[in-house]
């Protein structure tokens, strides 16, 4: 079982918040939340309500500073949290399907495995659309798993660009979320 624990202030201080499941707004139990400690699990953080907005994957540990947290982890800069989602543990296989256009369209490849780069393996420039199969994925919009991500859970997606987060221009490379959370 996942446990995250939220604090207004940096370096954990101020008021907290105990979370072992999906949260989809954290200001209803905190002003504000600038520092985070991940005791157990894996969880994904998004700086908007209802699990919308830049998101930042988190694995066990501390994040004295969340300002500072998202360039020490090569990743989308994150100055406020306002909701999480707990990752469950997943320990089958991994499986999805990429698409390069929207509603399934284009070039159709299946992942099984991480991909550092989509170009350079499937020689497509972008991801739009997936239908995943099995695990938890994510993706992210520059190569070697860099810049701002998104968590996909099993199901289908018509349209990455419609899925919560804004300002991304492509999706080019896909991490499985492996069971060490």
């Amino acid at each position: 079982m996942g446990r995250i624990i939220f604090y207004e202030e940096k370096n954990f201080q101020g008021r907290t918040y105990e979370c072992s499941s999906d949260c989809s707004d954290i200001h209803m139990h905190l002003n504000r939340c600038n520092s985070c400690r991940v005791d157990n699990g894996c969880f994904m953080v998004y700086d908007h309500p209802n699990f919308m907005g830049n998101q930042v994957f988190l694995r066990r540990g501390e994040y004295s500073d969340l300002q500072c947290m998202g360039s020490m982890l090569g990743m989308a800069m994150m100055d406020n949290i306002s909701s999480c989602r707990m990752i469950p543990m997943h320990r089958g296989q991994f499986r999805m399907r990429i698409y390069e256009g929207e509603n399934y369209g284009g070039q159709m490849h299946e992942l099984m495995d991480d991909c550092d780069n989509m170009m350079d393996r499937f020689r497509i420039s972008d991801c739009q659309s997936c239908n995943v199969m099995d695990g938890h994925w994510l993706m992210f919009e520059q190569p070697n798993y860099r810049g701002k991500m998104l968590y996909l859970m099993p199901g289908e997606y018509k349209n990455l660009k419609e899925v919560g987060i804004s300002n991304i221009a492509r999706f080019t490379s896909i991490r499985r979320i492996m069971d060490s959370c």
